[in-house]
């Protein structure tokens, strides 16, 4: 067997290799192995394109690896699971960045003049879309970390100048396909990043998951232009495999939050109600406060409760608390499951990586339309920091901004427990009139300490 052979067919086992990993990450229970079995085709792929002949700059190449992994691995090993959005953000730019800064390097390490014109346009397309992913996931990155305001950001004749910068970009599009000058194809990269920015700036933060998935794809198929260019065939599998995932992703979670995809992009949740610390929120409507011996009391008598996690489970990192209340419920004999809702948290599979953490039985996990037909039949259901994937509103009221929004179906448990620092709304900026109904308790203050105080009440019961 020739050498060349050889790496193909080692190409091609590490590109199977990205699709069983994708099989696994589909579920919970698989989505370890389906990283390491990722993990070992990028090995694969890594360690046969160093035995392909005729690769230079070794030297270079290796450096570029020790700096990458000295900043990766200590950022995925400290980050906090509150952040991870944040880092998948980071890491999403920089892979869109990637493929751009590759795009343009092929470019001018070649002849303009005898470039094919597909070569061009794999060029500008690589060039195009990886700084848009780059300079979007940097804007997304400082709107989850609060660098930024998280709310729509509009300014006048907005739509307009969206309209110039795109029609622009079109215009140098076509001209660089005819005259291959590189000083037009800088200038599209400039002009890419400021796409990217513009188009970010009007999604709020409650539409942050689902953008984040969208670059996701960006990126993607930037990688895979960027091995068109190259003439990689694993960089061109592992880059369609990743903007075919991420782009279905993205749907799957417009569906789950009862939108289309343009209304998403292109139209802005309401206006942001103003954080209370009182238990009085709009018209003056007053909540019912209990404490965590009453609620303890409550859950240790009942036959079934449902836990409702929210990224206010995330903030207090009280998974570990959580589970060790459901395991205190399970020894006094109550069945207890979570319902886990698409687009809980910031990000796609947030609440089931966080229970994971805590080892909590994947048996235990419910997804909306599992657990939604086994509300009424429950006793208390416990919503630990959500808000708004539990809202009335988007199933009872055509003019709120969430309306068609499916939801966990919280209000038709025989009693609904609040876990919430303040009366302040979720990330749409509406109110929850659930935190009115008669049958609500609310318990104000930190998700963990008052997951304590519940499991401390059970346990006395």
């Amino acid at each position: 067997m020739s050498r060349g052979t050889a790496i193909d067919l080692c190409y091609l086992v590490a590109a199977i290799g990205f699709i069983i990993a994708l099989k696994g990450l589909s579920s919970p229970r698989h989505a370890r192995t389906g990283n390491l079995v990722a993990a070992a085709g990028m090995a694969l792929a890594i360690g046969a394109t160093f035995a392909r002949t005729g690769l230079g700059h070794i030297g270079l190449i290796v450096i570029a690896m020790v700096i990458g992994v000295a900043i990766g691995v200590p950022a995925a090993r400290l980050v906090k699971m509150t952040a991870m959005p944040q880092m998948v953000a980071a890491f999403n730019g920089v892979g869109g960045g990637a493929a751009a800064v590759v795009s343009i390097t092929e470019f001018l390490g070649s002849d303009p003049k005898t470039l094919a014109t597909y070569k061009v346009l794999e060029v500008i397309f690589g060039v195009l879309v990886g700084s848009v992913s780059l300079s979007g996931s940097a804007l997304a990155f400082a709107k989850l970390q609060e660098m930024m305001s998280t709310r729509p950001i509009t300014y006048p004749a907005q739509q307009v100048i969206n309209g110039i910068v795109g029609l622009t970009i079109l215009g140098f599009v076509l001209t660089i396909l005819v005259t291959s000058s590189t000083l037009l194809l800088w200038i599209l990269l400039g002009l890419s990043l400021v796409l990217g920015v513009i188009f970010v700036l009007p999604i709020g933060g409650a539409d942050v998951p689902v953008l984040i998935s969208l670059l996701n794809s960006f990126t993607g198929l930037a990688v895979a232009a960027s091995g068109f260019t190259l003439d990689s065939n694993v960089l061109v599998v592992a880059g369609t495999l990743v903007g075919a995932s991420g782009m279905l992703l993205t749907r799957m979670m417009s569906v789950a939050m009862g939108r289309s995809l343009p209304n998403i992009l292109f139209s802005a949740f309401g206006s942001v109600v103003t954080a209370s610390g009182s238990t009085e929120g709009e018209g003056g409507r007053s909540v019912r406060a209990g404490t965590p011996e009453d609620i303890g009391t409550l859950l240790a008598y009942s036959r079934r409760v449902v836990i409702v996690p929210g990224y206010g489970l995330a903030v207090a990192q009280a998974q570990h608390t959580a589970k060790e209340l459901a395991d205190t419920l399970l020894a006094k004999g109550v069945e207890v499951f979570y319902a886990i809702h698409p687009v809980a948290g910031r990000m796609p599979g947030h609440m089931n990586v966080l229970l994971a953490e805590a080892n909590v039985p994947y048996e235990e996990l419910k997804e909306m339309d599992e657990a939604n037909p086994e509300m009424p039949a429950t006793d208390v259901a416990l919503v630990v920091g959500a808000n708004d994937t539990v809202n009335p509103a988007a199933r009872d009221t055509p003019g709120s901004p969430i309306y068609g929004m499916p939801i966990i179906n919280a209000d038709e448990a025989q009693h609904v427990v609040f876990l919430k620092r303040s009366m302040r709304p979720g990330f749409a900026g509406i109110d929850n009139a659930l935190l009115y109904d008669p049958k609500t308790t609310m318990l104000f203050g930190d998700a963990k300490d008052t997951l304590q105080k519940l499991v401390a009440a059970v346990k006395k019961a």
